[in-house]
């Protein structure tokens, strides 16, 4: 075997010894037992399509339970979905709802209208791996006039 072969292959077992690794270090997973009595299902009781489509589209990102897909046991996916994940809740969480005082909970509802609106959510990066997310026109208007509607409970 050449050094240069010897060196490359080194290099390539090296690779993949530390990538195998990495396999044992993994984020806390973004998974709850239950729907906790904040859940904005809970305390808006929005209508069944509306919850439909929220959970369906948004409740990956921004609630207190996500479905992981396979490819989030492969290290360092993982931990791109852990941080994408704790970013969206930090925007909103729709599991911790209740816990919102009125004002935000207004403002949260607007910035909801104006995101679906522009067509900003769902993440296009995020409907591209999970079509059933995607939002139809008529689910778009939908969301749109629960939004138009909303009043607090």
């Amino acid at each position: 075997m050449s050094g240069k072969k010897k060196k490359s292959t080194i290099i390539l077992i090296s690779v993949l010894a530390i990538f195998s690794v990495l396999q044992f270090f993994r984020p806390t997973k973004n998974i709850s037992e239950e729907m906790s009595n904040k859940d904005i299902l809970k305390a808006e009781d929005p209508p069944r399509d509306v919850s439909r489509i929220l959970v369906t589209s948004c409740y990956d990102c921004h609630s207190n339970n996500t479905k992981y897909p396979w490819y989030s046991e492969i290290t360092p996916v993982n931990f791109y979905l852990d941080d994408h994940v704790k970013d969206g809740k930090r925007h909103l969480n729709f599991s911790e709802w209740a816990a919102l005082s009125s004002e935000k909970k207004a403002h949260k509802i607007e910035e909801i209208g104006e995101e679906v609106e522009r067509g900003k959510m769902p993440l296009d990066s995020y409907v591209w791996l999970h079509k059933e997310a995607n939002i139809t026109e008529k689910e778009k208007q939908i969301l749109l006039d629960w939004v138009k509607n909303y009043e607090l409970k």
